[in-house]
Parts: C-alpha cells; structure tokens; sequence
C-alpha cells in the first residue's frame, strides 16, 4: 500500500462537499474536526478526503496554506490505518479548528488521533 494522495483520492466536488457539511457526522480531537459520509462504491479509491482552514481564525492566506499542506501530509501518512480496517467507501473533510498555529507533530498526532476515534466510531459499527 502506497502512502501517497493521488489525484482520486481527493474530495474536490463542490456538490459532494455541500452533500458533506449538511448530512455528514463529525469526530473531534482538538484542534481537528472530522467530518465525513459514507460515499460511493469505486474501484479507485474507498477514501476521499479534503482539508480545510477556517479563514476567520488565520487571516493570511499563506498561513491556511501551510496549515492546509501540514494536514494533507499527515493525513497521507497516516490514511493506512482506515485503509487497512475497510472496504467501504467514504468521504472525509478534515478541519482544523485551533486559533494558534501548530507544530506538524502536534497536527500528526491529532490527525492519528481523530482517524483512530472515527474508526472506533464508524467502522466498528458497520461489523
């Protein structure tokens, strides 16, 4: 299994993202959100994700980028873990939600942390 985050593997529609905000469940582990929804079928892919940085939290966009590119990394670290426990097929919105700026190994654990708490949430049940 390949860690990379290929073209497929990220949530881009803007009707899926939509679909996303209003009928999606979340899982929180401070400073990140989780929102997700059970998605097609596809031979590509059974996760798709995107990330997101609130703009009223950090003004500049060069802050929300790095954030972004902090939270892309390590979800793609560590997307292994859902990966492995699955066949289903999601869609995932990762959010970050703190007001200061963080260190990549405090998002690492945080990201590890909220995958690790949506497949107890998730995954478990659908067993």
């Amino acid at each position: 299994m390949q860690a990379t985050l290929s073209k497929k593997e990220r949530l881009k529609s803007k009707k899926t993202i939509e679909f996303l905000f209003s009928e999606g469940k979340s899982v929180a582990q401070y400073p990140i959100r989780l929102i997700y929804t059970v998605g097609p079928d596809t031979e590509e892919t059974n996760l798709r994700a995107a990330v997101s940085v609130s703009k009223r939290n950090f003004k500049k966009a060069v802050d929300r980028n790095h954030i972004k590119r902090l939270l892309r990394e390590s979800y793609r670290k560590n997307k292994y873990l859902v990966q492995q426990q699955t066949t289903q097929s999601y869609n995932l919105m990762i959010l970050y939600t703190g007001k200061e700026f963080p260190s990549s190994s405090r998002i690492e654990k945080s990201v590890m942390k909220v995958l690790q708490k949506f497949m107890d949430k998730e995954i478990s049940k659908s067993n």
